[in-house]
């Protein structure tokens, strides 16, 4: 809320070099922002009496801007990477997943390792899950199981995210 927008009967007011200038009423307050060719903001609205600045308001609203863009820019967002398995894999290849799954560890996002079944090899899901194991424990120096391996439709399926230290 800015000038004649703000309705309060009494408002804390602080300056344009951010010294408190003290509780009065807004209408002082508005003509004290008006002397200066400034605007009043209320910053903070919820507490009692609530906190007006004068401030220009263009300027205001632009900082304001700028740090939410600083703040999104910093912000990472973690991505579920998903390796695939099937029940007949290879050491070499089991090898070479397990390094594609550290890289994206490393990198910050989460792994969802898919142990896919087809045909006959659903017969033997309970037998197959030494894999997923495998694969956990040869990465279990970087990162931690999130998920334990659980049975959905034709695969099974397991997450594992970066180990905090």
């Amino acid at each position: 809320m800015i000038n004649e927008q703000i309705r309060d009967r009494e408002v804390r007011l602080i300056g344009t070099d951010g010294e408190q200038l003290g509780i009065m009423s807004s209408r002082d307050a508005q003509k004290i922002a008006d002397e200066a060719g400034l605007d009043l903001v209320k910053i903070a609205p919820t507490a009692k009496p609530p906190v007006c600045k004068i401030v220009d308001y263009g300027k205001y609203k632009y900082d304001l801007m700028r740090k939410e863009k600083e703040a999104r820019k910093k912000q990472r967002t973690i991505e579920v990477k998903e390796i695939r398995l099937s029940p007949n894999i290879d050491t070499n290849d089991l090898n070479t997943k397990i390094n594609a799954a550290r890289k994206f560890l490393t990198k910050g996002d989460k792994v969802k390792v898919t142990l896919r079944f087809r045909g006959r090899e659903m017969a033997h899901m309970n037998s197959s899950k030494h894999i997923l194991d495998d694969f956990a424990e040869a990465l279990s120096d970087i990162s931690v199981v999130e998920k334990p391996a659980k049975v959905e439709g034709r695969s099974m399926a397991m997450f594992l995210s970066e180990k905090k230290n």
